[in-house]
């Protein structure tokens, strides 16, 4: 299939799982665009680093950074707090497949294939938690040195 193609439909599919969600939690309407391009933004992230080779821990912690920076973004210009943007955002990064298929091991006796199946879960949770930490802590670093600057002149 043409990159191209497959680029298409990642974003779009993307874009309405995230819109889909945030309509199920009732996330405000003016928010639901936004919701959307930062699901989408997280998502193609994600995705063209897989893509590459980078690994799938190295491109979670890349989609949930762009999502992270988006939901701060638009935290601000919308003037709403930034979980309204990042819960949505984060389902396409969620791995439920690979959680499914844990469960399934487990249920079929497979214990080995289970525990595997459920340390990837782990593993790309904890690194779609370390995306937002190192986006707070990104934050937190500019707003000290926007105010340092700021006070010094």
């Amino acid at each position: 299939m043409n990159i191209w193609l497959q680029l298409l439909i990642q974003t779009l599919f993307s874009y309405l799982a995230t819109m889909a969600f945030a309509i199920c939690i009732n996330i405000p309407r003016r928010a639901l665009n936004a919701c959307g391009l930062c699901g989408t933004a997280g998502w193609l992230a994600y995705w063209c680093l897989y893509q590459i080779g980078s690994g799938r821990m190295v491109a979670n912690v890349a989609g949930s950074l762009v999502l992270g920076i988006m939901g701060l973004y638009f935290a601000r210009t919308k003037k709403m707090p930034a979980i309204l943007f990042n819960i949505p955002g984060i389902v396409p990064l969620v791995p439920g497949a690979t959680a499914y298929q844990a469960v399934y091991e487990m249920v079929l006796g497979s214990v080995d294939k289970a525990i595997m199946y459920t340390f990837r879960v782990l593993l790309v949770a904890g690194a779609i938690a370390v995306g937002f930490m190192l986006t707070s802590l990104l934050s937190e670093i500019a707003t000290y040195l926007r105010t340092k600057r700021s006070r010094s002149l």
